[in-house]
Parts: C-alpha cells; structure tokens; sequence
C-alpha cells in the first residue's frame, strides 16, 4: 500500500498524515489573544496554593491555572475545600481538582504489576464510578469548576450531565497525562468526547506535538520540567517553539523525584505541606525562567494576564 494515499485518507477525515515536519506557526489563541499561560501541578493544600499565590505576585508572574490535591480531594476536608475555593477566588487562579478515589485505591491489583500497568489508569466497575462522581459534586457544591480526568469513560458521562445540567455549564475538564495520549486522532477523540483542554504524554518532539495542534482546537498542556520518575525533563530552550506550535498552550511545571507512584512521590496525604509549599515557590520561579527565555526568543508570544476571563476559577 502507498503511504501517499494512506496519507490522503487519514487527512480527508481531519488527522494529519505525517506530524508536521515544517513546524507551521500555530493560528490559534486563547480567548484574551495570548498564546501561553502557566500552570503548576502538585498544589495539594490551602498553604501551597497560599504559597503559589504569593510568590508569584513577588515575581510579577501570572500563575493562571494550578492542578491540585492529586493525591484525591477525598482527602480534604470540606472546611479544607472551602478555605482552598476562596484563595483561588481572590487571586483568579484556576483550580483543576483530582478527584478520588481511582483504581489503584481498591482491590484491584493488575494495575500495578508490569504488565497490567500498560493497560493504563481506568475506574473500575459501577461502584467506582458513582464514587468519583459524587467526589466531583461534592467539590461542586463548594464552587468548585475544573476537574481533572484520566478516563475516557467518565470523561464522555461528565460531558453528558454538563449538557444535562447536571453539572454547571462552565465546570470545565483536563485530560491527564496519565491518560496516555499522544497522536492527533487521540487528541480528538478527546476533544469529541468534551474535553477542554488536554495532557499530551509528555516526551513528544516538536513535529509531533505540532500534528496534534493541527488536529484540535483546545488547548494543549505541555511539560516544562517534570518528576524523574517520568524521566526527569527539562525543555526550557524549547518553549519560544513550542509556543509558536502549539499555541494556545499552557506550561506545565512539575519537578521533583515522582509524582504518586514509588520512592519519594510527592502528591501523598503524608508529605509535609509546608514542604510542598517550598516546593511551589520553586515552580513559580521556573515560571519565571520560561517567561524571560520566551521573550527573549519569541517577543511577539503573548502571556495571559491574572485572571482571564475564560479560567474556571471556584465560586465559593
């Protein structure tokens, strides 16, 4: 079979096919105009988003989103939510919720042998999933908007009860990087099932994130640095392109050792917050250095102010 042809096929339904060699500029924005916004992950207490928020208006940077208590909301308090809803009210951040609880929490052990962790992150049974929607709810009540999901089932049923009125019109939802998406036809069936905005895996070189951009138009949310346990990246020099690619995108700032899994996992109930706190103010000051290395390169790229209009910041 002549790949020409296979390529002209893949390309009548909407995928690119071949990832984009020539690294095409993106003509895509944000709703503000910007082409780039900042999002910091691991913001698992009320004192670390303190913490995020402070830093960056000592730094003048614009923190527009923040991916928090990925160790599962079923974790905090509902006085603990509520206290987490108003600071990201009064700074305008945008607040990604993990909610809890998920697979590797039950009886279920395939996900963590070597084989049956390829099978990648889902819920499991009936049971589960009325539990992480009641999760959601919960956090609902509380004014929160923006929930981050791993699972394409749940991610279609919580489109369905958005539709429905179930949830709030404006309850936005990230697809994770644990979901394990990585080429143009996965981007869109993500965006075909209500995604808002999605988590490529996150070693993709420029072509291959530039194909995906080609298929979607949500935003993509894309690794800067990132734990060891995913390999430990680091792609400060390669922002002003990805910018210029990808856009509209958000920067993604997730150093340390492992996120939730193995030795010196971060995002545990058990991890000192004051610890974490540190921690953020370090990925803000990464926000910085992404910001300063942009600019220099790529000028005409445009950073989102605080508070666009469009962020799902809570309600409490």
């Amino acid at each position: 079979m002549d790949q020409r042809k296979v390529q002209r096929i893949l390309e009548k339904h909407g995928i690119p096919g071949r990832d984009a060699y020539d690294l095409p500029s993106s003509p895509r924005r944000f709703p503000d105009g910007a082409h780039y916004r900042m999002e910091i992950s691991g913001v698992e207490r009320p004192e670390v988003l303190a913490a995020v928020v402070d830093e960056a208006k000592k730094r003048g940077v614009p923190i527009h989103r923040v991916i928090s208590v990925v160790m599962g909301t079923t974790f905090l308090t509902r006085s603990e939510l509520k206290e987490f809803a108003q600071i990201a009210a009064e700074a305008k951040v945008e607040v990604i919720l993990t909610p809890g609880p998920r697979s590797g929490w039950d009886t279920g052990r395939q996900l963590l042998t070597p084989e049956g962790s390829l099978s990648g992150l889902r819920f499991r049974g009936a049971d589960q999933i009325r539990h992480v929607v009641t999760d959601i709810m919960r956090a609902v009540e509380l004014g929160f908007r923006g929930f981050l999901v791993l699972d394409e089932g749940l991610l279609w049923l919580l489109a369905q009860m958005r539709d429905a009125g179930d949830l709030p019109k404006n309850t936005v939802f990230k697809v994770s990087i644990f979901a394990g998406h990585g080429n143009p036809a996965g981007a869109k069936v993500l965006e075909m099932l209500g995604a808002n905005t999605f988590n490529p895996v996150a070693d993709l070189e420029l072509p291959e994130l530039a194909a995906l951009r080609q298929a979607v138009k949500i935003p993509m949310d894309l690794h800067v640095t990132l734990t060891d346990s995913f390999g430990g990246f680091n792609r400060f020099y390669e922002t002003p392109e990805m910018v210029r690619v990808c856009a509209p995108c958000y920067f993604k700032l997730e150093p340390g050792p492992a996120c939730v899994v193995g030795p010196g996992a971060l995002y545990k109930p058990w991890v000192s917050g004051k610890m974490l706190a540190d921690w953020g103010r370090e990925k803000v000051k990464h926000a910085e250095i992404i910001r300063e290395i942009v600019s220099s390169t790529f000028p005409e790229a445009l950073l989102s102010g605080w508070g666009p209009e469009d962020l799902a910041v809570p309600t409490p």
